[in-house]
């Protein structure tokens, strides 16, 4: 059984991969086979140090004892439970415990499958809570160019990253998108927050003014902009958005799947940078990324909202099959209880300064034209080569892997956002591997 695990399987064409060059993969394979805490095993047996806590979401780092025995115990407990009227023990305890480290007021929760689920839930929250209050005529949902929420219709028409939108029609109508905020000749090599551009937030003045106010249900963001290569709100800038959308009556909506569960040192970004947005919508670090979950958090105003009429009516008709699935249910309260245990949702406030100082230690290195940084996540922007874009960044990828380490590419940015467990011996070496390779890139 250990060796047929360690080696490549003889066809690769049946599965099609997501966000992955197909074609150049299946020449080359790259396969992991084993993981545990900072590292994965490769087919091949070498040790590989993640650099991306898998995608954005291993937090508390691979294969920890206390999530493993908590989904093998209830599996054999409870395997599956209807989520239709219909609940368990530990759905209730886990939308509790996510409670108790959310921001005041964000008092109830829905349960999910994914990122892209929550933000199709919270979308959906947003319009139909609207219309419960007898304003129908919001209907408008407002993202941000290079913004990334999901991979659905809703969460791609909210969002502003081209390559995403491109190919699937219209949309969804009625949506707007503010400008993105890289101003990378004012900002480039900010450590933390950039100083310009916190003015940007205005632009939602402009796109209120030109539909009005009225048609406006939601304003989605994400606090920090990760899947697009690391972009870090400007000082001012999510506070100026909160104050426009209270002033308009428009909902404001923080996506954290990737900011959520303690990457910038608080267990979420609205946290961190003290601004209380409407609804979150959560997933990856919420089971460590161990088995799917998405949950997206509400304050008491919009849930109550939903409470009226006749007690056996159900008050919001959405949810999936797997909505606080049993498993995935027992995965996140033990993931919870890792992170409380040592600290993880804070360590990264203890942390960052070091890696922020290791990150920009990269400056000199070819090629770079930019960093960026805040709590636990970093972004090393590559000057693309002339008439092929993304192959520079793509290159270096390759290279890490084969040094043993993993890193993120965007565009031609390389993206890093470890596991909160690293230790400083290990961010040296990630960024002296990485040295290696931004040496060897041309």
């Amino acid at each position: 059984m250990s060796n047929r695990l360690n080696t490549t399987p003889n066809d690769l064409r049946a599965f099609w991969m997501p966000f992955t060059a197909n074609r150049q993969f299946k020449q080359n394979p790259r396969m992991l086979v084993g993981a545990r805490d900072m590292h994965f095993t490769a087919s091949d047996g070498r040790k590989i140090l993640d650099g991306t806590a898998g995608l954005w979401c291993v937090n508390a780092g691979h294969c920890r004892p206390k999530i493993t025995e908590a989904i093998a115990q209830q599996a054999g407990e409870l395997d599956y439970a209807p989520a239709f009227q219909m609940g368990h023990p530990k759905a209730f305890e886990l939308a509790n415990r996510l409670v108790d480290i959310a921001p005041d007021g964000m008092n109830h929760v829905l349960f999910t499958n994914s990122g892209s689920e929550s933000v199709e839930t919270a979308l959906k929250v947003a319009l139909a809570y609207h219309r419960v209050k007898g304003n129908g005529s919001r209907t408008r949902l407002i993202g941000r160019e290079r913004g990334y929420h999901g991979v659905n219709f809703g969460g791609i028409s909210v969002g502003g990253i081209v390559t995403n939108r491109k190919m699937f029609g219209t949309l969804l109508t009625g949506v707007d998108h503010m400008p993105h905020t890289h101003l990378p000749a004012q900002n480039a090599f900010t450590k933390g927050q950039p100083e310009h551009g916190g003015d940007l937030a205005s632009e939602l003045e402009r796109i209120v003014t030109l539909h009005d106010a009225s048609t406006i249900a939601a304003v989605i963001v994400e606090p920090v902009a990760g899947s697009t290569g690391v972009l870090i709100p400007p000082k001012g800038y999510l506070k100026k958005l909160r104050e426009i959308c209270t002033k308009h009556g428009i909902l404001l909506i923080f996506d954290e799947v990737i900011t959520g569960f303690g990457r910038l040192g608080s267990p979420f970004a609205a946290q961190h940078y003290d601004v209380m947005p409407d609804m979150i919508t959560s997933a990856k670090g919420l089971t460590n990324g161990v088995i799917p979950m998405g949950a997206v958090f509400v304050t008491s105003e919009i849930h109550d909202a939903f409470m009226q009429g006749p007690e056996h009516m159900i008050e919001f008709f959405h949810g999936y099959t797997y909505s606080g699935n049993p498993i995935a249910s027992a995965a996140a309260l033990a993931t919870l209880d890792t992170y409380k245990e040592e600290g993880l949702l804070t360590r990264a406030a203890e942390l960052s300064p070091y890696w922020e100082e290791q990150l920009h230690s990269l400056k000199d290195c070819p090629h770079v034209i930019d960093i960026r940084n805040t709590g636990l996540i970093g972004a090393i922007e590559l000057d693309p080569i002339a008439g092929e874009p993304t192959k520079r960044a793509f290159s270096a990828f390759l290279k890490a892997y084969d040094d043993g380490l993993l890193i993120r590419t965007t565009g031609d940015i390389i993206a890093l956002s470890p596991p909160l467990i690293i230790s400083k011996d290990q961010i040296d070496e990630l960024f002296e591997k990485l040295r290696t390779v931004l040496k060897g890139v041309t």
